[in-house]
């Protein structure tokens, strides 16, 4: 495997593939030191950027584990040579290189896998069999959390913002489980900014823009209607889940398992193994040829990526926006 991006993420799925008997062979990134550091771990060679990397170290395959703004060269590197490829989740800044490798990736027919490990949780599949039986009529969607440290984070140029960045995983859960959104509508607030929090250590950078709270309302092709919330300045992470509300039923889903409400007994249940662990296990397999494709292609990925970018403009600009339904049909429709 040749590993593009050697941050936080990058580390993670690298141990995780030598878990799982992957050898990496190569890793790059834009800080060279970064990049020997990790190779040295991964007993790899340290390349400054990924055509040179997959030129000159054999690789069955490609992972994509790059910040938001830096995404399209490893992808278009990878997919130039007919690799299958991985990308992180977001898969893009905005939706211009996203739609671009979109292209790219169904040109090359190759095996794709994305980030959204979500999709991977075996209770998510229980969740989904349950709303077949009784269609969700109202879904909340949140994300409570703290600032990532990494400085890129708080600019909006860099991350794309938080709905884009993190809450992502749950407007993917929703598209899973309740269908495609046909319109958006959000509003987010950015207060003064903290020079203490926002810019210690980072001299000479711009300060934060990415907004401290946003909350959006989403109305979906069953017809099904949600709520979201999101924002980054707790202490500490709070939560971050998709609840549904349906005909005598709720449902709580977040990535530690999945609990049920019937009106008369509660049930919960953790998942069976780790999906970050599940979502790389996949990838390997369909690379392998032991299974046609993974849960998480990029197609997939890139309609949860224009969601995300929809809420970010509605927010952005005041306005509602809608969404091109060329996309799967609903799972399941209110009646």
């Amino acid at each position: 495997m040749a590993l593009i991006g050697a941050g936080s993420v990058g580390q993670r799925h690298a141990r995780t593939l030598q878990q799982l008997g992957v050898r990496i062979t190569s890793v790059t990134d834009a800080h060279p030191g970064a990049a020997e550091k990790l190779a040295r771990e991964l007993d790899a060679r340290a390349f400054p950027d990924p055509e040179t990397a997959l030129d000159l170290a054999d690789a069955d395959a490609a992972y994509i584990c790059v910040p938001p703004f830096a995404h399209g060269s490893g992808e278009r590197a990878a997919l130039s040579r007919g690799l299958p490829l991985f990308v992180e989740k977001p898969v893009g800044l905005g939706r211009e290189v996203a739609e671009e490798i979109g292209v790219l990736v169904e040109g090359a027919g190759v095996v794709t896998g994305t980030g959204y490990h979500w999709r991977c949780m075996d209770t998510m599949e229980h969740a989904r069999d349950l709303l077949a039986e009784a269609p969700a009529l109202l879904a909340n969607g949140y994300w409570l959390d703290k600032r990532p440290p990494v400085p890129w984070w708080g600019r909006v140029d860099r991350s794309g913002g938080q709905v884009v960045e993190q809450l992502t995983h749950v407007l993917d859960a929703a598209r899973f489980l309740l269908g495609e959104v046909v319109e958006v509508y959000a509003a987010g607030v950015r207060s003064a900014p903290d020079t203490d929090t926002q810019t210690a250590g980072r001299a000479g950078q711009e300060p934060d823009d990415v907004d401290d709270a946003t909350a959006a309302t989403m109305r979906f092709a069953s017809g099904a209607v949600a709520t979201l919330a999101a924002t980054s300045v707790l202490a500490a992470k709070h939560r971050a889940a998709l609840h549904t509300v349906s005909r005598g039923l709720y449902l709580e889903i977040s990535e530690a398992g999945l609990s049920s409400f019937d009106g008369t007994s509660r049930t919960d249940l953790e998942n069976a193994e780790d999906p970050r662990i599940t979502v790389d296990r996949e990838f390997i397999q369909a690379v392998q040829g032991e299974r046609e494709a993974t849960r998480t292609p990029y197609a997939e990925a890139l309609r949860s990526h224009r969601l995300g970018c929809a809420i970010a403009e509605s927010a952005r600009t005041g306005l509602p926006v809608k969404l091109p339904q060329e996309q799967s049909a609903p799972h399941g429709a209110i009646t």
